[in-house]
């Protein structure tokens, strides 16, 4: 149990509210910072307050800059046109990156449907995603793929078929992100449904 420290058990709460960190992790984080030099405090302190005042989304993929207009994705003129990776959230575009294989446009939904969470397309970029994918003002297509790399889980599952119909319709091509036994993975220990998602996925060899 916490000491009767107002001022601490304040920070432990503010940091127990972060994804992940449960009230021991909050406690032992808080107790480091107490006792670290006034300079960490003050940088952390500053980071913090960096990135809500400099960082904002990208006005055209919704992933998140410090750019004055769009994000140097948007703005990169050799990444290809004519193909968008559609993601969850901001830090999925990273990983991806970090595959060093999809050298196209990105578009981030910040979620995904989920009925139970109130979550309803609405409340997602998805409009805005419909918007890029509309005919320039001369009828060209300007985009003619769309990767859906969404969670495999129930809610990107949802997503994935709500947008699959919205594009079908569009006759714009759309394909989704493999999903099955990770290199090196042994068969042993995948869960039935990863292994039946690799079946599905199978390819030639």
């Amino acid at each position: 149990m916490l000491q009767k420290i107002p001022s601490l058990n304040q920070l432990v709460h503010e940091l127990s509210r972060l994804p992940g960190v449960g009230p021991k992790t909050a406690a032992r984080l808080a107790y480091h910072i107490l006792r670290s030099p006034d300079d960490f405090v003050q940088a952390l302190r500053e980071a913090l307050k960096g990135v809500k005042e400099k960082i904002h989304e990208c006005p055209e993929c919704f992933s998140f800059t410090e750019e004055q207009d769009v994000c140097h994705f948007c703005k990169d003129m050799m990444r290809a046109q004519d193909s968008i990776c559609v993601v969850e959230d901001p830090a999925d575009i990273e990983r991806i990156e970090s595959s060093g294989v999809f050298r196209g446009r990105y578009h981030v939904l910040h979620g995904a449907i989920s009925p139970l969470d109130g979550i309803s397309p609405q409340d997602l970029k998805i409009q805005a995603l419909l918007d890029r994918l509309s005919p320039g003002p001369e009828g060209e297509i300007r985009v003619t793929e769309v990767i859906l790399a969404l969670d495999a889980d129930l809610e990107g599952d949802t997503t994935v078929l709500y947008l699959a119909k919205i594009l079908k319709d569009m006759n714009i091509k759309t394909s989704r992100i493999a999903h099955g036994v990770p290199i090196g993975g042994d068969i042993d220990y995948i869960d039935y449904r990863t292994l039946g998602r690799a079946i599905e996925n199978r390819v030639q060899v």
